[in-house]
């Protein structure tokens, strides 16, 4: 994976807007600036968009549920469907709620239900379009009314659901919508973009500094972007080392070390690097979890021993998260780590 390094050095987009003026420094959030308008802009998830694209050219669309990952153009899609379909009316035929703020059942009885029952010019053959955002967040008294709603004013409006987990959704509103998935961007789709937002913002980067900001955002491209445009407030070219003190995270060289250290049954570096990379301040469970992604990506592990790994740190994981997120914790791993790796040694000369 390699990027070129554009020379110029400026971290502002080319000429401030109003609201930049005014405000002194009022910079647009990347994630909304760069937000896809059309579905043949959206990155990533060929194959849902190819049914998003049949029902935009179609046009009788049924009520719909997005279900999949962060940051995986789930709301985005939906907003580009709509304004194929709405044409000039998108902001009239067009209501979106976060159902993780509004997710009572008196939203879905005055909010929808009045916008529903709103009288709204669209062009022939369209619906009004009600998007609920993060909609596995709402209250099961709340989705059993919004079936109810759906099934009365199913002659004008269509109802949208985006949420991460489809199964938090109540069957019946499942039975009554169309189930789309969504899968985490691939490095390559993170990375064409981060590229394009680069040349238009004209900011310096490096290659490992790009590498660093698709390993934290494991596929997220509202994290991978948030993530890049942080980096950009701190002036200068956004490398590796930026992109890690951002982030807050631990290096990954150093993890990458650790694991090489219990690899070769060498505990005495491998307890001491641990000990120093908590001294500098990091939580366990961010240590667990950079942790968990350096071993799932090294190369250098043989397989059968990356799957005992990762089942001993998923292991300590769980603990961590329980509330056992002392010290001692992780140089319990360590000390386990080295012991499987002596095990799987042993075998390999018996054999």
């Amino acid at each position: 994976m390699s990027a070129t390094a554009t020379t110029s050095t400026s971290a502002n987009s080319g000429g401030p807007t109003k609201k930049q003026k005014k405000g002194g420094g009022y910079q647009t959030p990347w994630v909304e600036k760069y937000r896809p308008k059309t579905l043949d802009d959206v990155v990533g998830n060929e194959e849902t968009l190819v049914r998003l694209r049949a029902i935009a050219k179609d046009g009788n669309v049924p009520n719909l549920i997005l279900s999949g990952p962060p940051g995986t153009g789930k709301t985005t899609s939906v907003h580009a469907l709509a304004r194929e379909l709405l044409g000039d009316a998108y902001k009239n035929g067009v209501l979106e709620l976060n159902a993780s703020d509004a997710r009572g059942i008196d939203v879905v009885r005055n909010r929808i239900k009045s916008f529903a029952m709103n009288k709204v010019t669209l062009p022939p053959g369209r619906h009004k379009i009600i998007i609920l955002d993060e909609a596995d967040s709402m209250t099961g008294a709340a989705q059993q009314a919004l079936r109810r709603t759906m099934e009365i004013y199913s002659k004008t409006t269509r109802f949208c659901l985006a949420c991460n987990i489809s199964t938090k959704i109540i069957e019946a509103i499942q039975s009554r919508a169309a189930i789309l998935r969504y899968s985490r961007l691939t490095n390559e789709q993170v990375l064409s973009c981060l590229i394009k937002v680069a040349a238009a913002e004209k900011v310096s980067y490096t290659n490992d500094g790009l590498e660093a900001l698709l390993f934290t955002a494991e596929g997220d491209m509202r994290h991978a972007l948030n993530n890049f445009q942080a980096c950009t407030s701190r002036g200068g070219v956004v490398n590796q080392s930026t992109v890690f003190l951002v982030c807050d995270q631990p290096h990954p060289k150093i993890l990458g070390e650790i694991i090489a250290a219990c690899q070769q049954g060498n505990t005495g570096p491998a307890v001491r690097q641990m000990k120093d990379l908590w001294k500098t301040g990091y939580a366990a469970s961010d240590i667990i979890g950079t942790l968990f992604k350096v071993t799932k990506s090294s190369k250098d592990l043989p397989e059968a021993l990356k799957l005992e790994y990762l089942r001993e740190i998923g292991f300590t994981h769980m603990r961590v998260i329980d509330g056992c997120n002392t010290l001692l914790q992780l140089l319990g791993l360590i000390g386990r780590l080295c012991q499987i790796a002596a095990v799987d040694q042993n075998n390999k000369e018996s054999q």
